[in-house]
């Protein structure tokens, strides 16, 4: 019985309580039809409309209650007018707390430029029974280091506050967009696994388990499975998650992300680095264009340096020259951290690409330099605005002698867990490179997040419990 239909007495009768099956009647389809966008800019006012959503705010103004009702696309005000709609329904509304679900029926009318809906039935799904300071629908600051452990620690209520969802639905639109780009040039998407018994780097910065008796590692890098899969494919790819043992407090680091990897066969150092490009300016003209509501809504604007291509190089040894010169101590052999990476940052208005990576810091499977043995056929990709690197870029090997140098190099030369990537170099092995984008720092870069734990939905940083 649909509670703008139920009669009173004079006398006041009794009010049942209306439950989930009052709103949804068993047999009856709950898909939701209408959305807030729907009301605000297809449908023609004077229409009736049934909105499912969420309170947002709530006002009272004598016989008139104001209910801001939310949903995943915006918010559009519903008025409760005492003698214009049921009593139970006036009394109702004005008890509503916020973050309750609601169902509300009525009359779509023109408010000035605005839409509201001039209410005759009220549905209470969930009443909240939670407060939450700040409310999750306050312009807060999201980015406020104060406010971090409260953010963090009820991340499950704060996806609902519009910047956080701003930020994650601009995540989706990147990510879409990635997954777009790849398929109009011909890429397959493959489908890795995440437990591993090889990690790609030391096995002291990967997080193990153990399995059936067997140790294993949760993956750092999914660029094993691709290098076999490119070998049928040609091009491929994948996005998926990695993890971090190694402990790191800086802003570009969490313990479980996102990585966008890629290998193409038939390609060298040069092939590779084009690609990145193409795909880099592809993404940063699309959020551009598609993104512009979201980053106004997080009161940013999307960084375009990455549009023109293409982008400027130095070596390593250039580089190490340039820290140099510029007071900074710095052997040549080391990684650059991010103090360096932003220092570098500043002599440029693009992206740029630190090429000749020391062997001493690449993982086994890269080609050594032929023409500087300190240095391997590899190049990381350093954004601007002091926000580090994005990405690396490699040539694999493809000689199996050279395979095994490296592996001797990093101690891994005769364990067994590495002889199907020996067999590889038996097997018809071709030219064939390979990159790895990290989705938080691309995200970070974009839209000027301070740090990278903002761009995903649960974030997994160090030091921190797992929870939620």
């Amino acid at each position: 019985m649909p509670l703008c239909d139920l009669e009173q007495s004079a006398g006041g009768k009794s009010i049942r309580n209306y439950s989930v099956e009052s709103v949804f009647p068993g047999g009856s389809s709950i898909m939701k039809k209408q959305y807030v966008s729907d009301l605000h800019q297809r449908l023609d006012v004077d229409q009736n409309v049934v909105l499912y959503g969420w309170v947002k705010a709530r006002r009272i103004h004598g016989r008139i209650v104001f209910i801001d009702v939310v949903d995943s696309t915006g918010t559009i005000q519903a008025v409760f007018e005492k003698g214009q709609c049921p009593d139970v329904v006036f009394v109702m509304a004005k008890g509503l707390t916020l973050e309750s679900s609601v169902k509300v029926q009525g009359q779509l009318r023109a408010r000035g430029i605005q839409r509201e809906i001039v209410a005759c039935c009220l549905d209470v799904i969930s009443q909240a029974s939670i407060a939450v300071d700040p409310h999750v629908r306050d312009p807060i600051d999201i980015f406020d280091p104060a406010i971090q452990e409260q953010l963090l620690g009820h991340r499950h209520f704060y996806l609902r506050n519009e910047k956080v969802m701003a930020i994650l639905k601009f995540r989706h639109l990147l990510m879409g967009l990635v997954h777009q780009w790849f398929r109009s040039q011909g890429y397959t998407e493959i489908t890795a696994p995440v437990l591993t018994a090889v990690p790609l780097y030391d096995d002291r910065s990967a997080i193990g388990l153990t399995v059936d008796n067997q140790s294993i590692f949760l993956t750092q890098c999914v660029g094993f499975y691709l290098e076999w899969a490119v070998h049928a494919f040609e091009k491929v790819y994948n996005i998926g998650p990695s993890f971090r043992g190694e402990e790191s407090r800086s802003k570009r680091h969490l313990m479980e992300y996102w990585h966008i990897k890629a290998e193409m066969a038939f390609a060298d150092l040069e092939d590779v680095i084009a690609t990145v490009e193409s795909l880099i300016s592809f993404v940063s003209v699309a959020c551009h264009e598609q993104g512009g509501d979201l980053a106004k809504t997080l009161g940013r604007s999307i960084c375009r340096d990455g549009v023109s291509t293409p982008y400027p190089r130095i070596t390593y040894a250039e580089a190490v020259e340039s820290l140099k010169r510029d007071g900074v101590d710095f052997q040549f052999g080391k990684s650059l951290g991010s103090d360096e990476e932003e220092l570098l940052s500043r002599q440029f208005k693009q992206p740029f690409w630190i090429v000749g990576v020391p062997r001493t810091i690449e993982p086994f499977p890269y080609v050594v330099d032929p023409n500087d043995p300190r240095v391997t056929r590899t190049a990381d990709l350093i954004a601007t605005n002091g926000y580090g690197e994005l990405l690396g870029v490699a040539e694999k090997i493809q000689d199996l002698s050279m395979l095994d140098e490296r592996l001797a190099e990093k101690g891994k030369l005769g364990n067994p867990l590495y002889e199907w990537m020996r067999d590889l170099r038996k097997f018809g092995c071709v030219p064939h490179v390979g990159f790895g984008l990290g989705v938080e720092r691309f995200i970070r870069w974009l839209i000027d997040i301070p740090h990278v734990r903002d761009t995903i939905p649960f974030p997994r940083t160090f030091r921190r419990k797992i929870f939620p």
